[in-house]
């Protein structure tokens, strides 16, 4: 073998040890248990990790920070909730409900805040109480729009009607998260 193989081979894998590190799966139930724990400042003076909502209605989740890196996942669905995990640049390597990981642009993501329903049929009432009227019943797969957190419930509108939920029935917060 000469040099330059030798030199394509240790690049080649170079590559492989990059993209397996910007890849590493860890799942979505440890995120949880570090909110606020062992939070930093990214580049962009915000936060990370942190939750923020998809603003376009079809994003490449890519393999790298890069256009040039493949595309992993194609979103299509406007206001999926996403965690901000690492910034480089204006790139964002964010972590999906399922734990997928990948590297967006930050021009696809908004600060607003969404939430993603988990598990069975969720009930939304009308005050952070399980005894108080239902605003009404969404089935797994709904979003909705976070408008504030207290105490582990969740205000959230959901096409135009409002209701309050616990966090632990969607994805979109981090376990006692509270912010208005």
């Amino acid at each position: 073998m000469s040099v330059k193989t030798n030199t394509k081979i240790y690049k080649y894998f170079a590559f492989l040890l990059l993209v397996a590190a910007l890849n590493i799966h860890t799942p979505v139930a440890n995120t949880q248990t570090i909110f606020r724990e062992q939070l930093v400042v990214g580049a962009s003076g915000l936060p990370i990790p942190r939750f923020v909502s998809l603003s376009a209605n079809e994003a490449n989740l890519r393999t790298g920070p890069n256009q040039q890196y493949p595309i992993l996942w194609v979103f299509v669905r406007r206001g999926t909730p996403l965690e901000v995990t690492a910034e480089y640049g204006a790139w964002r390597r964010v972590r999906d409900v399922d734990g997928t990981v990948g590297w967006m642009h930050s021009a696809l993501l908004s600060g607003t805040r969404t939430a993603l329903f988990t598990g069975t049929l969720r009930t939304l009432f009308a005050d952070p109480s399980i005894n108080a009227a239902t605003v009404l019943r969404a089935e797994a797969g709904v979003l909705g729009t976070i408008e504030t957190c207290v105490s582990g419930w969740c205000k959230l509108n959901v096409h135009g009607r409002e209701g309050w939920l616990p966090q632990e029935h969607f994805w979109g917060t981090y376990s006692n998260e509270s912010f208005e």
